[in-house]
């Protein structure tokens, strides 16, 4: 006894491969997703080790939290290393969860109009994120005084 799964027999319903399963499928005209799929494993092992290493800096040396104050980070981003330090953290983190959010839309939605919204929504979102925190940690003033 087979049943057939129910459909509401719309373009976005039901995937293509279902009308002739036995069709062979387009060949990719590019490598995106292999490439996506290398730099999730890549930047997730980088942002481990980035990652690790700023919670053991943060917590672990010292006085731990009690100690991180304006001044704290003032001098550590005078150092071009923490800049970049931070710098590699806050772009491997953006472009990681982006590209994950990617497939997870790719994944979920129906119509190729919300994919494009929602790709779009992300697109421009990450943009923002990496070039506000881009802009803050390369104008950082450690010679603001309290007023």
């Amino acid at each position: 006894m087979t049943t057939e799964a129910k459909s509401l027999g719309k373009a976005f319903d039901r995937p293509a491969s279902l009308d002739n399963p036995r069709s062979p499928r387009r060949p990719a005209k590019n490598n995106f997703e292999l490439y996506a799929w290398l730099f999730m494993r890549f930047s997730g092992l980088a942002l481990i080790i980035l990652v690790l290493g700023h919670l053991f800096i943060m917590l672990m040396l010292d006085d731990g939290v009690h100690r991180i104050n304006f001044a704290f980070v003032a001098g550590r981003w005078s150092s071009p290393f923490w800049q970049f330090w931070d710098l590699t953290m806050l772009w491997l983190a953006q472009l990681h969860g982006g590209n994950g959010l990617r497939t997870v839309i790719a994944d979920y939605s129906r119509k190729d109009s919300t994919r494009f919204w929602l790709n779009t929504i992300l697109v421009v979102s990450m943009i923002l994120i990496v070039g506000l925190g881009t802009y803050v940690i390369f104008t950082f003033d450690p010679n603001i005084s309290a007023s």
